[in-house]
């Protein structure tokens, strides 16, 4: 059986294991949200990069340009 000095350290044990939980708690939601936001923005970024380049290569395409490979010498050379 729990003295009453035992059962106030064990409900005080209790009380700050509860706290801790509630945070952690708030800290996991507030990183699941920031996760999904930035899963969002990244979905974003990528469909705009894929976006810049096809309209590069097109560009590069209309323009008659040619791509330079490994160590080829760019035509100023």
């Amino acid at each position: 059986m729990l003295d009453a000095h035992q059962r106030t350290l064990h409900k005080r044990s209790m009380d700050k294991l509860e706290e801790q939980i509630a945070h952690l708690i708030r800290t996991v939601d507030d990183l699941s949200d920031t996760v999904a936001r930035q899963d969002a923005e990244i979905a974003i970024l990528t469909r705009r990069v894929e976006m810049l380049m096809r309209r590069e290569a097109e560009r590069e395409v209309d323009s008659g340009s040619s791509i330079t490979v490994g160590n080829e010498r760019p035509p100023h050379y």
